[in-house]
């Protein structure tokens, strides 16, 4: 449903009565959401309709789980992240109306606020799709290399969220798939190695690449809490983009391969 019909997702929570919610629909189009004419969209959905489930969960003192997004930093220095860092200065507008959906969720007792980064996986457009597909019509593209983060895999990140909302272990979270830190550069150059592209990939400034909204040039996101809290860190991302990267092409090919392995 339109999660800003507040009224209709606060009847639907409320008659339905569920265990917990996983909240995890929002507005991720970056450079979109710093137009003029799309900013009460981007808010309203990222912002007020959290806080209106928010309520609703409330009002049933059920738990709230809710995906966040390492844009609420403003991406300063080269230490990780840590849960509860609150040095807040969103450099977009994706990443203030997360920040603000994040505010509204924090006041509920019950709550889960798991920011995450770099997702990709088998549905829509992301990133490795994008990539992979440059490098079977490009000769060259250019990759900024100055934004350190870890992807995560949307499929490997749904087992952590289905396993944290099944206890009562509350509070802010960083979920991404382990392994080193690296570039936009570093991956797009192991997406070319692992699809066998012949693509030259160069390295550019995020001041040179230019883009419509700014981004955090420190994305790391410290995932220590999880480990300390019981639950197991995602795979490597290099297992989950070989096992992405499979499921491609078998969709390429014409055949059905979902990825339900993550071993």
């Amino acid at each position: 449903m339109d999660i800003t019909e507040h009224d209709r997702v606060r009847k639907m929570i409320l008659d339905e009565k569920p265990e917990a919610v996983m909240h995890c629909a929002a507005w991720t189009a970056v450079d979109a959401a710093e137009e003029p004419a799309n900013r009460d969209t981007v808010y309203a959905v990222n912002s007020e309709a959290t806080g209106n489930i928010a309520k609703a969960c409330a009002a049933l003192n059920i738990p709230m789980l809710y995906l966040s997004t390492d844009y609420v930093f403003d991406g300063s220095g080269s230490e990780p992240w840590q849960p509860d860092d609150r040095c807040f200065a969103p450099l977009n507008v994706y990443g203030a109306s997360k920040l603000a959906g994040e505010e509204a969720v924090r006041k509920l007792k019950k709550h889960f606020i798991v920011r995450t980064s770099w997702v990709f996986g088998p549905h829509g457009k992301n990133y490795v799709r994008t990539m992979a597909d440059l490098g079977r019509k490009r000769d060259v593209i250019k990759v900024v290399c100055d934004q350190i983060g870890r992807p995560t895999y949307a499929p490997d990140l749904s087992v952590l969220l289905a396993d944290m909302i099944e206890t009562d272990r509350y509070g802010y979270y960083h979920a991404t798939n382990s392994g080193d830190y690296l570039s936009w550069y570093d991956f797009a150059r192991e997406i070319m190695a692992l699809t066998h592209s012949k693509t030259e990939v160069l390295p550019v400034s995020t001041d040179t690449y230019g883009a419509a909204a700014r981004r955090p040039l420190n994305s790391r996101l410290d995932q220590s809490r999880l480990m300390q809290n019981g639950f197991l860190l995602l795979p490597h991302w290099r297992n989950a983009l070989i096992r992405y990267l499979n499921v491609l092409e078998a969709e390429n090919n014409g055949t059905d391969q979902s990825d339900r392995n993550r071993n």
